[in-house]
């Protein structure tokens, strides 16, 4: 197995393209019900066959055509593959969006943050992108306090998937 080169290296993370290999870690975290639980696509991830092809079908076609799209999140810790974050275009927004999760042994720790904050970096800075939006579902009190700590800004509120979800830019 070739590993992707690591794109972003914070103190305690790193993040690279999303490999087949990863399929067993993205079922474990696509399948969490507490990671899943604030998500418009919650229960689309059933089996490992459905973790591989959102890494080949998504992920990877993703980054061809647009040059990026989520990370593999790695806990340099444990060497451990642990959730995503990343920039993804959004076709109705003509724009990207960032984006993370994690397994819920990892929260309360500032990771979501650390990670976050250096993918907005790398959007920027290696990526040239502007205009990054996000969306967080207002029970989601992590995320929308991380999504203001990055700088965002909170611009509208609307019903998405069942959910009432801040919008920032």
């Amino acid at each position: 197995m070739e590993v992707p080169e690591i794109l972003i290296d914070t103190p305690r993370l790193q993040m690279r393209h999303f490999c087949i290999e990863d399929a067993d870690a993205v079922f474990e975290f696509s399948t969490n019900p507490e990671v899943c639980r604030y998500t418009g696509d919650a229960g689309t991830v059933k089996t490992r066959q459905d973790a591989m092809k959102l890494i080949t079908d998504l992920w990877q076609e993703e980054y061809q055509r647009y040059g990026y799209a989520r990370y593999a999140l790695i806990h340099k810790g444990d060497n451990k593959v642990i959730g995503f974050c990343g920039v993804k275009y959004l076709d109705d927004e003509q724009r990207p969006d960032i984006g993370y999760r994690m397994l819920p042994q990892y929260w309360g720790q500032g990771l979501a943050y650390e990670a976050a904050q250096a993918t907005m970096d790398y959007a920027r800075n290696e990526l040239g992108l502007t205009n990054i939006m996000a969306e967080a579902v207002v029970e989601n009190i992590a995320s929308n306090k991380i999504l203001l700590k990055l700088g965002l800004t909170l611009v509208d509120n609307y019903q998405r998937y069942g959910f009432n979800v801040n919008r920032y830019e």
